[in-house]
């Protein structure tokens, strides 16, 4: 435990760079080091009792140390996009439902082994249905899973090469997540064999696609672009899924369908009043969010 203690203390310092949060540690170091010793003699007291509350009183002694170093623990720090900034998220060239000219785009960085995205998939068809041509979903790879993930991930991006990301998808969710049925990645991965990823090829097929010699192909031609994927949305912040970047506005977590459309109808409220003022309502995203949008996490 206290070695587990220490580690997390340590991990904390690394990451956030900063002189006194790892003089902290280092005292918190001393303190945990010193309660191994209190550990040594708990055990040997223990082991040849004297007074039952001798013993009793050592033990809530030490537990009150623990207590105290545990408050004192440094978190990890996850610096995230500032919900009230706008973020220009690439989309073009990536899966999506809707229209290109859509007054509001929702682009979702997911992993197909997060339950956390699982849950919002029935919102998001809600969503679709009731804005309709307003709303565009953007669909964005960040694999948190690999092992499990990545290969219906490269799938993914080779069914949007060949227009049929939506069935695939669909297909991925219902066969591969709720049925626990993965392509479970070895060496080499599957999808750089000749015989491609048993299960996915079979998604593709269920999918409608038919010229599965060049979906093996851009599987492995994939692998690069999921890398971008990674990269840019880490420096806008983003460390677990589902992500949410509703016209450049950042929402993380599968919330109440409710609190995203709240969002949306402030975005879509926003997109309106502009283009009534003369704003272009072909190119509102690029102009309004890709234009005038950060492109990373500022300090």
């Amino acid at each position: 435990m206290y070695r587990f203690m220490l580690a997390l203390a340590l991990a904390a310092a690394c990451q956030a760079h900063d002189p006194a949060l790892e003089h902290k540690v280092d005292t918190l170091a001393t303190q945990i080091a010193a309660m191994q010793h209190d550990v040594a003699a708990l055990r040997a007291a223990v082991e040849h009792p004297a007074a039952p509350n001798e013993l009793d009183a050592k033990v809530a002694d030490l537990q009150r140390k623990l207590d105290t170093v545990a408050r004192g623990m440094p978190r990890p720090r996850h610096p995230e996009p500032d919900p009230d900034r706008v973020y220009a998220v690439a989309v073009d060239g990536y899966a999506s439902e809707g229209p290109a000219d859509a007054k509001v785009t929702m682009v979702l960085a997911f992993d197909y082994a997060d339950p956390y995205t699982e849950k919002t998939r029935d919102g998001r068809v809600e969503m679709r249905k009731k804005y309709g041509n307003d709303l565009r979903i953007v669909y964005r790879n960040f694999v948190v899973h690999p092992q499990v993930a990545k290969a219906p991930a490269l799938g993914g991006c080779a069914a949007n090469k060949q227009h049929k990301f939506t069935a695939f998808d669909a297909i991925a969710w219902t066969k591969g997540f709720d049925e626990e049925s993965y392509d479970v990645d070895s060496s080499p991965e599957c999808w750089e064999t000749d015989a491609g990823c048993p299960i996915v090829l079979a998604f593709a097929k269920q999918a409608g696609i038919t010229d599965l010699a060049r979906f093996k192909r851009d599987m492995k031609a994939c692998d690069a672009e999921l890398e971008v994927d990674v990269h840019q949305m880490q420096q806008l912040g983003i460390h677990a899924t589902p992500s949410f970047f509703i016209n450049g506005r950042y929402i993380v977590g599968a919330l109440p369908t409710e609190t995203f459309e709240a969002l949306v109808d402030a975005e879509l409220a926003k997109a309106n009043e502009r283009i009534r003022a003369g704003a272009k309502a072909a190119t509102y995203y690029k102009d309004w969010v890709l234009a005038k949008g950060l492109t990373r996490l500022e300090p």
